[in-house]
């Protein structure tokens, strides 16, 4: 298949190993020059270093990078069969893409964005056949994540949706079919692992160190909460939770914290910028050498802390999913699948929840919105409902 690729970032540059692995040809395209030159280098070097550590044959190597070409002509995508764009997150900029795409391909084309929070129905719209369009979103890196959301608009074509779910299984990835609503299922359920936890701080119940290390060492997350926002980086994470609790038309419990507004202002990014909510600044060696890992502050071990941390935020958390299955943003299965696969959650949260209690879930939801009277707090109706009828999610 021809599969060309708008955008040659570390996300466009992931998704053509993807496709050029699975025996597609794929045409990167961006705009600039130099930064297309350098994707392209960077991705020799990579199959160069995967033959080298024997994850592939030094043929394979030379074969999948030959299978993709590089330009910073919009024109060459003329041939494309699919197109995936991986561009900045900017609606109009997204559908004047969108407009120039659809002017230069067949009508069979089929057109993709990379989104992961965008409506898919305005960036369709900019097109006079919107039926072709469809959301496809990869998670970062591309190559390594195998869940890919898979987002129809109200104007796709219904055989276009199985369709691409069997391209995404062609290319050896886990699709999940989302509705089109902001954030679609990860970006959306994830948000109170960060919110919640900032609430806590703020709070000065606790620290990042200890919020981070109630969720590992307890809920057996990979990374803390703040951990992983200062590794995605602010300049990334703020801007997704600002865009979701817009396009929730402001709903509180999708509020963004002003902590992490301020390290977004002041350039505070996390890792890539060395500092965030831990720092990340020079320790030895030369001026330029940054440490790899935060000098974090040792976080305080007592259980009962500990627990009450873990137990708010994963009941936010389940309570997320438990709405997004309630307003049919997706099946139980896809949302658990996403979870697990999207962001390397231990457990699918669903599952999660039926294993916690629903009544009990339902219980310590209802004491934080009586301590607290803020809609943030409120119970999903499912979770109530299953409860009255003695059921589960499973």
């Amino acid at each position: 298949m021809k599969i060309g690729i708008v955008g040659s970032g570390a996300m466009g540059s992931g998704i053509a190993q993807v496709f050029a692995t699975a025996g597609n040809q794929v045409l990167l395209y961006d705009s600039n020059p130099i930064a297309v030159e350098k994707a392209g280098q960077n991705l020799e070097t990579h199959f160069q270093k995967l033959a080298e550590k024997g994850k592939l044959t030094y043929e394979e190597a030379e074969t999948y990078f030959d299978n993709i070409r590089l330009s910073d002509k919009l024109s060459e995508l003329k041939d494309s069969e699919l197109i995936i764009e991986a561009i900045i997150e900017d609606l109009e900029i997204k559908k004047e893409l969108f407009q120039k795409l659809e002017s230069l391909v067949s009508e069979d084309c089929i057109l993709a964005t990379n989104t992961s929070s965008l409506s898919i129905a305005s960036i369709a719209s900019a097109c006079q056949k919107p039926e072709r369009v469809i959301g496809i979103h990869f998670f970062n890196p591309a190559p390594l994540m195998t869940l890919v959301e898979i987002i129809p608009a109200i104007q796709t074509d219904k055989d276009l949706i199985s369709k691409t779910k069997s391209l995404v299984e062609s290319w050896k990835k886990l699709p999940v079919i989302a509705k089109d609503t902001p954030g679609f299922i990860v970006n959306r359920v994830a948000r109170p692992f960060y919110g919640e936890a900032i609430r806590i701080l703020e709070e000065g119940i606790a620290d990042c160190a200890t919020i981070d290390f109630a969720m590992t060492s307890l809920g057996g997350f990979r990374m803390g909460p703040f951990q992983l926002m200062d590794f995605i980086g602010h300049d990334v994470n703020y801007r997704v939770t600002e865009s979701v609790f817009k396009e929730f038309f402001y709903d509180p419990k999708f509020k963004p914290s002003f902590t992490q507004k301020r390290l977004f202002e002041a350039g505070f990014f996390g890792k890539k910028s060395g500092r965030g909510f831990y720092d990340y600044s020079e320790t030895s060696g030369s001026a330029t050498e940054k440490s790899q890992n935060a000098e974090q502050p040792i976080p305080n071990e007592n259980q009962e802390l500990l627990k009450t941390i873990f137990n708010r935020i994963l009941v936010m958390l389940m309570n997320e999913a438990s709405d997004a299955y309630f307003l049919n943003i997706a099946s139980a299965e896809d949302i658990d699948l996403a979870m697990t696969k999207g962001v390397n959650y231990p457990k699918g949260l669903l599952k999660w929840a039926d294993e916690f209690g629903l009544e009990n879930l339902e219980k310590e939801l209802d004491q934080l919105y009586n301590y607290y009277h803020e809609d943030r707090y409120r119970c999903s109706p499912i979770i109530r409902n299953l409860v009255k009828q003695n059921k589960t999610f499973y």
